[in-house]
């Protein structure tokens, strides 16, 4: 970990000392994933309980092709109080959009399944139990934005934008042609007409396991809590269990994912029938994942290349699905043939 820069920690130990009235005894910055404006700083306590903190400053605009998200609250207080293991706010300003959150460690479940592997079973079957539980919410006040955003056309769209400018020249070694932009348009605006028909549940969106911190084994709570929460919305009750076992980070066997998803689907508010569930998987596996493939290629254009052993098994989720359902549909089917040519 580095120091933050002096403009942040003068910043950050003026808020602290003020609202939990604790000396600042050192502030490291910690690492974000190289796609996010948001800064995460460990701030550690002299003396005091907690120990430590996780300062969250949410400054600048997002990056290419991302669109702007609310803030962290109201919505992180609506998934406490509904039982959601999130952190706990222990103080903030929002003029400077600065959070001050509970220190959940640094431990991922991407980390605990490789250092626990007898675990992981158990840590990814409670992961599946916070999907259930965030379906089952509703906000009838409308206190949280989250509730009225929703995953559409135009999010699709992006992705779909993304794959053309960055994942499809990765594959092909050369720009899209028209024609194969078309083709990659075609084939997301079938899965939009499946995102349009299914039902609209509480997603997290960004459920994966670089975002589920994981506690001490034998930790009083939970051992799982959820972070980056902000870009909550509707969505398909598929959606997060695409994020979480379609994980760009932990690649799970088939056999495990089919005996997950199974038990979360029995469990689901909607009880989606096995075939629906099954196609919504698979079309939302191949929105998602193509848009991760073209991330991992844009932050190595941006000179991060540490997310390029991420994009083979990135783009061989996309290929599968497509097999699976490239049927019954010409536009999908059109897909697959493009993708598989070039893989």
């Amino acid at each position: 970990m580095s120091a933050a820069p002096l403009a942040i920690e003068d910043e950050l130990r003026r808020l602290v000392e003020q609202q939990l009235g604790a000396r600042v005894e050192r502030i490291d910055v910690l690492a974000g994933g190289g796609v996010s404006h948001r800064g995460f700083y460990r701030v550690s306590l002299d003396g005091a309980a907690p120990r430590s903190v996780i300062a969250r400053v949410d400054r600048g605009e997002p990056g290419p092709g991302v669109l702007p998200e609310p803030p962290l609250e109201p919505l992180r207080t609506f998934l406490e109080e509904a039982g959601i293991s999130v952190p706990r706010r222990l103080g903030g300003d929002a003029a400077r959009r600065i959070d001050l959150l509970e220190d959940a460690g640094s431990t991922t479940l991407e980390d605990a399944v490789r250092c626990e592997p007898a675990a992981r079973r158990a840590l990814y079957e409670e992961a599946c139990d916070w999907i259930v539980a965030l379906q089952a919410l509703s906000d009838p006040a409308g206190r949280v934005h989250a509730f009225s955003r929703r995953l559409d056309a135009t999010l699709v769209a992006i992705k779909a934008r993304r794959f053309v400018a960055s994942g499809l020249p990765a594959l092909l070694g050369r720009a899209a042609s028209e024609s194969e932009a078309t083709c990659v348009r075609a084939a997301f605006d079938a899965v939009v007409e499946a995102i349009d028909a299914a039902p609209q549940r509480l997603a997290h969106r960004d459920y994966m396991s670089r975002n589920l911190l994981v506690r001490p084994a034998g930790a009083a709570r939970r051992r799982l809590v959820l972070i980056d929460l902000q870009g909550a919305l509707l969505a398909p009750p598929e959606y997060d269990l695409v994020c979480l076992l379609r994980d760009t980070y932990v690649v799970l066997p088939d056999a495990e994912v089919a005996s997950l998803t199974e038990r979360v689907r029995e469990r689901l508010p909607d009880r989606p029938d096995r075939a629906s569930f099954a196609r919504r998987f698979d079309l939302l596996t191949i929105t998602r994942k193509a848009k991760d493939f073209a991330l991992c290629h844009e932050l190595a254009a941006r000179g991060d290349a540490s997310w390029l052993p991420f994009a083979p098994a990135t783009i061989g989720y996309v290929n599968a699905a497509l097999a699976r359902v490239g049927s019954d549909d010409a536009r999908l089917a059109a897909l697959a043939r493009l993708i598989g040519a070039a893989s």
